[in-house]
């Protein structure tokens, strides 16, 4: 699915098309989203955007009246295209704007969402909760080793709660703790102070290099460009099980956390 960096990706992709435009028109053709588009989302027409922001894995769009708030879900993508451009099967969502370009929401499988608020959108109850970015100077490795004292939960799991942080999924908490040589099945109240400064150093070059790569392109995701992120390539251990470590040459291994692929060297990891 698509995680922080591939949204980030977006967010940049569309803002140099949609900032300070105005909306003509919302075309809903399948409102049967995660959530259902709710009819007030065509008050969005006439306004302008006057800012598009991300928080944690969701996109922004605010006007001077509200926010629409977008998530791409398990394999959603957004397009910035001419007005006209035929719709296909799985293009659920159409922004109009004045400019002659709309912004398409495409979503195969539905679990993405488009919902409207007149309310700042941090009170919203999917963002009020939410830690901190971990691109800020709100998150570092003081912030993960206060609140993990007496945690018996798996560091890795601690660090994917968006209540510890936000947009660390799964795909960078394996490269992450790699990166930082922590196992991914540790107590999380059981790491040092020492080891949480460098895990959160690690996880900001992680992401930064995803975004500066464009997102990681599994089998959804493609920018709002069409075109696919490159960080697939840089992948130390992600996706890399029995392959050689890239640090000791011992091979890869792989579990199952919470359902997901964990794959980690048991030889650098501890």
């Amino acid at each position: 699915m698509p995680e922080l960096p591939e949204v980030e990706v977006s967010r940049l992709g569309i803002t140099p098309h949609l900032l300070g435009e105005s909306v003509m028109r919302v075309v809903v053709r399948n409102a049967s989203l995660r959530w259902p588009v709710p009819a007030d989302i065509q008050e969005l027409t006439g306004l302008t955007v006057t800012g598009i922001r991300r928080r944690a894995k969701y996109l922004l769009l605010e006007t001077d009246w509200g926010t629409a708030i977008l998530h791409l879900g398990m394999s959603g993508n957004l397009r910035v295209l001419p007005h006209g451009t035929p719709a296909g099967k799985h293009d659920h969502v159409d922004i109009e704007f004045a400019n002659g370009k709309l912004l398409r929401l495409n979503d195969p499988r539905r679990f993405g969402c488009l919902l409207w608020t007149r309310e700042p959108a941090e009170k919203h109850p999917l963002l009020a909760k939410l830690g901190p970015e971990p691109l800020t100077d709100d998150f570092d490795g003081d912030h993960l080793f206060t609140r993990s004292r007496g945690r018996k939960t798996a560091v890795k799991q601690f660090i994917m709660d968006n209540h510890t942080v936000v947009g660390v999924g799964n795909i960078y908490a394996n490269e992450s703790l790699f990166a930082a040589g922590i196992h991914p099945q540790r107590e999380a109240g059981s790491i040092s102070r020492a080891r949480y400064l460098k895990l959160a150093e690690e996880i900001k070059t992680v992401l930064s290099r995803a975004i500066g790569q464009g997102g990681t392109t599994l089998k959804d995701f493609t920018g709002s460009d069409g075109k696919p992120g490159y960080f697939v390539q840089e992948l130390q251990v992600y996706g890399r099980a029995e392959q050689p470590c890239v640090q000791c040459g011992s091979l890869l291994r792989e579990i199952r956390m919470n359902g997901r692929s964990t794959v980690f060297c048991g030889r650098c990891q501890r």
